[in-house]
């Protein structure tokens, strides 16, 4: 074999090794841009936890997938209707007895979720499956099952229980197919909650 030809295979050999790996580099670059694009802070918190990125990637693409295999269905509008009545009652009841309002805001959205498909005896797959459909509320759900759990504990501030019940409201209006989450809703939303 001559050495020109030579030269020239191992120049294309070589084109195309790099060609592969930046095609490589940049699907993974794609593919992290468009996970931190679709779960916000979600991404970044499981970032943190995981302390690796590709990890932390693995862990998000692993929700997506066991999410598409629910049988996850919409609510009926009785059961909507139901559900938001439900929730009507426990807001009004937080002036009264705001641990009972945490705890049963609490048993509400475990109640739709279960309604309408989703598992819900773990609570932290809870917050996962949710972190699939609605990534923005994820960590309120969290915070607000914190507080649910500081309840049983001891005295926790009346400010504190109304931060979490506003974070079970929004995660309600997000499981009720609301368009508008509680914190962008407006006003006049507002006065009929």
């Amino acid at each position: 074999m001559d050495t020109t030809v030579l030269v020239l295979v191992i120049v294309v050999v070589l084109l195309l090794v790099v060609i592969a790996v930046g095609g490589a580099l940049l699907a993974r670059a794609r593919r992290s841009q468009k996970l931190q694009e679709r779960y916000g802070p979600e991404y970044e918190r499981t970032l943190h936890e995981t302390g690796d990125r590709k990890a932390a990637e693995e862990d998000l693409a692993e929700r997506e997938a066991r999410r598409r295999k629910l049988d996850v269905r919409d609510l009926s509008d009785q059961e909507r209707d139901r559900f938001a009545g439900h929730w009507t009652q426990i807001q009004r009841g937080f002036v009264d007895d705001p641990v009972r309002a945490v705890h049963d805001a609490d048993r509400l959205v475990v109640d739709i979720m279960r309604t309408r498909g989703f598992p819900t005896d773990d609570a932290d797959r809870r917050t996962e499956d949710i972190s699939v459909d609605h990534p923005q509320i994820a960590q309120r759900y969290r915070d607000a099952r914190a507080v649910r759990s500081a309840t049983e504990q001891g005295p926790v501030d009346t400010e504190t229980q109304r931060h979490a019940v506003t974070a079970y409201r929004d995660l309600v209006d997000a499981l009720l197919g609301g368009e508008q989450s509680a914190s962008t809703a407006s006003p006049a939303k507002e006065q009929t909650r």
